[in-house]
């Protein structure tokens, strides 16, 4: 049986009201919050962008789905862990800033801003899941406690998984920084010794001793390292560096994160795709970057597998090609997909129902 993916064309020359008119008319056709339920908490994991980059779903966007959450009963509260990388979106405290610099204010969206702390460890939850590369998944608690999740996610390409959507959305974003870690990298960080200064915050911050100073330069014991990436991110030169993981693994890894993240949300989840405004990279990067593609559309399903493949298809349909292969060559895509169909996550084959 095909899933159910429902679509609404955009434009580039639609302006705000009527995209979000759009978003509406998907929202009470699709009935894609159906399952939301009176008194219902519900956290929707999105992307409050970088410092510099507009790539991300417009705050306006969220009244609309907020609104809808209202309706139902519900209350929304709008969500993202912190980042691997050094950025405004490194520690809760900034990230929550340059959320509200993004327009995220509840004044605009309805929802208040959650940004959990994965430095406290109440703040952070281990779901056994037990397959072929992760075992536990290190997840930010409020995506497990709440009882319903909603993905909205910009649909675009990914420098290591091809292309980003719902998946992404939740396997990469809803992990601490060491679930992070453990789908980006294989072994301990390593020190660039021309850049380290020896300030010892790395050595101070590390749980279990991994680091030690040598020379007035920092030295890792990967035999002692539990990838918590903490010295990545007290780093103040970058010295601290790890070598990623082929794009393969690194969507595999991701998937089963996705496979975390939605265990007990059966029948409590739904997804909306932005496929608009498609850069060649993810929300992450701190500037602009390249539009790959024209406008599309927003997609709506309770089926993860089946709106990225759909939002794939039709993005490539709009290009007459493979535009996201085309941009990233040693990425295909298309493997987090059936890997995500493979351990039941949802299904390639859909039914598109336009609107």
């Amino acid at each position: 049986m095909k899933s159910k993916v429902y679509f609404i064309s955009v434009k580039n020359s639609d302006n705000l009201q009527v995209v979000n008119a759009k978003l509406k008319l998907l929202l009470d056709k699709s009935k894609v919050l159906a399952f939301i339920r009176k008194e219902s908490r519900v956290a929707i994991k999105l992307h409050f962008g970088e410092e510099g980059n507009t790539g991300f779903v417009r705050p306006e966007h969220l009244r609309v789905i907020c609104d809808e959450i209202s309706a139902n009963g519900g209350s929304a509260l709008l969500s993202d862990a912190n980042t691997l990388y050094r950025g405004r979106r490194l520690n809760s405290k900034d990230h929550l800033k340059i959320a509200y610099e993004h327009g995220f204010t509840k004044e605009i969206t309805g929802a208040d801003v959650v940004i959990p702390d994965d430095t406290n460890k109440e703040n952070v939850i281990a779901v056994e899941i037990n397959q072929r590369f992760i075992k536990s998944a290190k997840l930010a608690r409020i995506f497990v406690d709440t009882d319903a999740l909603i993905a909205v996610s910009h649909f675009k390409g990914h420098i290591l998984t091809g292309f980003g959507g719902a998946l992404k959305n939740i396997g990469m974003g809803c992990a601490t920084r060491e679930g992070k870690l453990a789908q980006h990298c294989d072994v301990a960080p390593v020190v660039h010794s021309d850049r380290c200064i020896g300030c010892g915050e790395c050595e101070i911050i590390c749980p279990v001793a991994a680091i030690h100073l040598e020379k007035k330069k920092s030295v890792v014991d990967g035999s002692k390292c539990i990838g918590c990436a903490s010295c990545l991110a007290v780093c103040p030169t970058m010295a601290m560096f790890i070598d990623f993981a082929a794009g393969d693994k690194v969507q595999d890894k991701m998937v089963e994160y996705s496979m975390a993240v939605l265990k007990d949300k059966k029948d409590k989840s739904g997804f909306i795709n932005f496929a608009v405004k498609i850069n060649k990279e993810c929300d992450c990067w701190g500037a602009e970057n390249p539009r790959i593609a024209p406008d599309v559309g927003i997609l709506a399903s309770n089926d993860p597998v089946s709106i990225d493949k759909a939002s794939f298809d039709l993005v490539n349909k709009a290009c007459n090609k493979d535009i996201f292969r085309s941009v990233h060559p040693d990425q295909n895509g298309i493997k987090q997909l059936s890997y995500a169909q493979e351990i039941g996550l949802g299904i390639l084959d859909y039914e598109l129902i336009e609107l």
